[in-house]
């Protein structure tokens, strides 16, 4: 189990893994269950990052096809000032000034 987990969450990793075997479920498949479950209420609590406010986006894609979340997050790793004023078009155009 992942070492950010609270015992809370494991003893719910537990509980929904061996409800899933009860039912029949595949080890393999109710450990995945159970990761599933916990870490979405980690997610709902804000104990863990969500897929918007991380990741700069594929490297082999160009910047036009990447969300403007992943571009503003480049910018950030940047450091382009005024970034969070910015659309997606002119994140673009700072990245590539900044390259």
């Amino acid at each position: 189990m992942p070492s950010k987990w609270r015992n809370k969450d494991e003893r719910q990793y537990e509980h929904v893994k061996e409800s899933e075997l009860e039912r029949g479920s595949s080890e393999e498949r109710a450990k995945e269950v159970a990761g599933r479950t916990v870490n979405k209420q980690r997610r709902e609590e804000g104990r863990t990052p969500n897929e918007k406010t991380e990741g700069t986006g594929n490297p082999n894609q160009s910047l036009e096809s990447r969300s403007r979340d992943e571009l503003y997050n480049q910018a950030k790793e940047l450091g382009i000032a005024g970034r969070s004023r910015m659309n997606k078009d002119e994140l673009v155009e700072a990245i590539r000034k900044k390259r």
